[in-house]
């Protein structure tokens, strides 16, 4: 039902006066998902389920910076209201796609508060749901490649939509699933 309830809100095409009100619409379009995801895989303790939360957060935060210029041709904006006033960027500035220094002040704040979920989700997964929870680590691992492809590019996200190539998606999977993989049997998991 927070899944529709977020879908619902899509629908409304509203705008986030703040984060707080933009954090309950993460939530319940990405957070929920993540819970579930951790449901379904599998775990052992209740910090888990904040790892799913946070995980959700910073996948949905990296999704709207990697989508304002998408988002912004739709006429949507899901950039805290109070956050663009406060570094000088108008809604005109995003739905015109117009860069700047002040723009990209603000995108490397959302960025680093999306790195700022990434941390605290890596550090509420306990070692003994890793494994189990793999499949997240390997979109994580995907998601934060795409974080630091939008660093890269200097917080640019209204010039054109930065990817993560397939071919390197593919590598970060491998590597990831690899690395969950020898940690388990390290752990002394059945081979």
């Amino acid at each position: 039902l927070e899944i529709i309830d977020g879908m619902a809100m899509d629908l409304e095409g509203r705008r986030y006066a703040t984060f707080a009100e933009l954090s309950l619409y993460c939530y319940r379009v990405a957070s929920v998902v993540g819970l579930l995801a951790a449901e379904i895989f599998g775990y052992t303790q209740e910090r888990t389920l904040q790892y799913a939360r946070d995980l959700g957060m910073a996948f949905q935060l990296t999704n709207i910076l990697r989508d304002v210029r998408e988002d912004a041709a739709r006429g949507r904006i899901y950039l805290p209201q109070d956050e663009l006033r406060r570094f000088a960027v108008s809604e005109q500035d995003i739905l015109q796609h117009r860069s700047s220094a002040q723009t990209r002040a603000l995108f490397e704040f959302q960025a680093q508060r999306a790195e700022d979920y990434y941390t605290r989700a890596y550090r509420q997964l306990p070692d003994a749901d890793r494994y189990a929870q793999r499949s997240g680590l390997i979109m994580a691992a995907v998601y934060h490649a795409l974080l630091e492809e939008i660093r890269k590019r200097d917080y640019d996200v209204l010039g054109g939509r930065v990817r993560v190539t397939t071919a390197r998606k593919l590598w970060l999977a491998y590597q990831t699933a690899r690395r969950e993989k020898m940690l388990y049997l390290r752990a002394g998991a059945p081979a």
